[in-house]
């Protein structure tokens, strides 16, 4: 008697019986349940109701070999012919050794006499122990396939090396990123792709990580197969055998080259921000202290005992003052403190316009090529600042150029969608005029490019350059809300382009220039408002010999109290706008204006007349002075306000 197994009893199984004898499948049940099975089961007898019946997905199927009108080879092929891996046990009272091995050929997992079905349940057993390792097989298999599809086509970049280090295997997207094919790697190290820009200790830190059973992760700075730097972060870990032993180590990557240009230009952009208002504060200071030599170097020539010799060196203090003026204006620029005064204009016009300055300044020796874009590239911006980009530039491409070369100054329109602009921290969708300047030059090397536009930064020898001019055009691009990209190569030359949003049509706008003749001085009485004593001082000592009468405070709370004590005699308040003590210029003048409504009020400052905003109109050399001013444009200014 066979004993059931403890695993399988009282185990459902649901069972098709191919008999054409009621009584031998009868039988044949009976030993299955002795087995410990509980089954449910069907008989059939022909083809027609065996197919049907295996649309119910029995769990076994056991078959006669011979019936009258079909047989179990027949059977099995149709079974397996339909891609169902049931257990198939043949049942037979004449099967021979021939018949049983064709019947195992054509896919039945066993076959018994019918006279010797005791060892029944031990076969179901087998065949169903068998099927279910295939099913294991099969799913992982499947598991495998999935897995190696996914390192095959994943966005991941995988290497696979041996546990000296030694690779294995890349996959396809490590060689779309590094050109590297497996063929070529195979069998040396990961070092063939190193760059040199990543220290040794991270890659003994690495190396010690994984050999210790640990896993790493980190980046990496590597060099593609043409040469091109890369940055990528791995996870690199081990991999066991079945004992635990490491075998192998997987490195999983990730290209983060475009993160990281991103996280760059967000750095860069932080950076010259916080270089704006240091440069913002100096070029106010310096302005105030051009200040004070522009009005000694104008006292200096009104002196009763001066030479010609005396007022040729005034003259020439007032030349380099003028000098100096103009790398104020360029800090400002670059700062964004000089406010735009903008206006529609053709680029194009604008660069025509240009064209007579820009080959006396760069010489006869660099050849200047021109491409304008037809019909016009209108946009809305400053046409001085686009003035001073343009001439930056230029000079930028000529000193690139000593011994000559071709400088090449081109427009064109372009437009962004969104796909582009999630390409790049700087690039917004729309349309956009785009500003091209090239140069032959030698190129910029990279380390060098990274900091190009950096104030005070250049590699020209002392005395040729102030590491302005760049940082001037950042500035100004910044403020007209566009970006430049810069494309360089170490003897192949240098391109700038610059993106400026592009108008769909023209708006024309007509602007006044505001005009003054030289007028002497007065006796009225002058309310001088200037922070900075040397500034207030000389002030002071240039209207007074002007003829008129000075009243003066350190700040704006100290000018009110001088107000309310002289209110009757003062006719002109002269006031600088950026004071301390917690009231500015603008206020000031506000506050004195509601008092007097025809008082008459000068402001003063080493910033751009814009900053005080579009609400507060102010016209250079009407109601505003530009640190530093000549005393003759101070006296213009106030004649022409007080006549008024």
């Amino acid at each position: 008697m066979t004993l059931p197994s403890p695993d399988v009893m009282g185990t459902p199984l649901r069972i098709l019986v191919l008999e054409d004898q009621a009584t031998d499948a009868e039988m044949l049940i009976r030993e299955v349940k002795r087995a410990g099975f509980n089954p449910d089961w069907r008989r059939v007898e022909t083809e027609a109701e065996f197919l049907a019946a295996l649309a119910n997905a029995p769990d076994l199927i056991l078959s006669d070999y011979s019936l009258p009108h079909f047989d179990g080879l027949r059977a099995v092929a149709l079974v397996r012919e339909r891609g169902l891996d049931t257990p198939f046990i043949l049942v037979s009272g004449t099967l021979g050794e021939e018949a049983a091995v064709a019947a195992m050929k054509f896919g039945a997992d066993d076959y018994l006499m019918k006279g010797r079905t005791v060892r029944l349940g031990l076969a179901i057993r087998r065949a169903l122990d068998d099927k279910r390792l295939r099913d294991e097989r099969k799913q992982a298999e499947e598991r495998l396939r999935k897995l190696s599809h996914a390192v095959e086509q994943g966005p991941a970049l995988v290497v696979i090396t041996d546990r000296a280090g030694n690779i294995e295997y890349v996959n396809p997207k490590f060689t779309r990123v590094t050109g590297y094919s497996l063929a070529e790697v195979l069998g040396r190290n990961p070092r063939i792709w190193n760059s040199g820009e990543t220290s040794q200790e991270v890659y003994e830190n690495l190396w010690n990580t994984i050999t210790a059973g640990g896993e790493w992760h980190g980046e990496f700075h590597n060099r593609t197969k043409n040469g091109e730097l890369y940055w990528e972060s791995a996870a690199i870990s081990p991999i066991r055998d079945a004992t635990g032993n490491i075998t192998h180590f997987l490195s999983v990557k990730e290209d983060v080259t475009a993160r990281r240009k991103l996280e760059e230009q967000y750095r860069q952009a932080q950076k010259m921000e916080g270089i704006g208002q240091l440069a913002s504060g100096v070029a106010h200071d310096f302005n105030n202290i051009l200040e004070v030599i522009q009005m000694q170097a104008s006292l200096l020539k009104d002196g009763d005992h001066r030479s010609p010799e005396h007022d040729a060196l005034a003259d020439d203090i007032g030349h380099a003052v003028q000098r100096a003026a103009a790398l104020t204006r360029q800090l400002l620029l670059f700062s964004r403190k000089e406010v735009l005064r903008a206006h529609d204009l053709d680029l194009n016009q604008s660069i025509e316009s240009m064209l007579k300055m820009l080959r006396r300044t760069i010489g006869e020796d660099i050849k200047i090529e021109i491409k304008l874009a037809g019909p016009s590239m209108w946009l809305h911006a400053d046409p001085g600042m686009l003035d001073q980009v343009l001439l930056n530039l230029a000079v930028n491409a000529r000193d690139a150029m000593p011994r000559g070369g071709q400088l090449v100054i081109e427009t064109s329109g372009v437009e962004f969608d969104e796909q582009a602009a999630s390409q790049s921290a700087n690039i917004r969708p729309g349309a956009f005029v785009c500003l091209s300047v090239s140069d032959t030059g030698g190129g910029i090397p990279p380390e060098i490019l990274l900091r190009i536009f950096e104030p005070f930064f250049t590699t020209k020898e002392v005395g040729k350059g102030t590491g302005l001019g760049l940082a001037t055009v950042f500035g100004i691009v910044q403020q007209h809300r566009g970006w430049i990209n810069v494309y360089s190569e170490v003897g192949h030359g240098t391109t700038l382009r610059i993106y400026l949003p592009r108008l769909a049509e023209r708006f024309g706008t007509k602007f006044a220039e505001a005009t003054s003749t030289l007028t002497p001085g007065g006796n009225e009485v002058i309310l001088l408002v200037e922070d900075d004593p040397a500034v207030r001082e000389i002030t002071q000592l240039s209207l007074n010999r002007l003829g008129y009468q000075v009243l003066d405070a350190p700040d704006g709370l100290a000018a009110v109290a001088v107000w309310k004590a002289h209110r009757d005699e003062i006719q002109l308040v002269l006031t600088d706008m950026v004071m301390p003590g917690g009231m500015n210029g603008i206020e000031l003048g506000a506050h004195l204006l509601k008092e007097n409504p025809n008082l008459k009020v000068i402001y003063a400052s080493g910033y751009s007349a814009d900053v005080a905003g579009t609400d507060f109109p102010l016209t250079d050399g009407v109601n505003f002075l530009t640190k530093p001013y000549e005393r003759a444009k101070l006296a213009q200014a106030l004649r022409a306000m007080l006549d008024a």
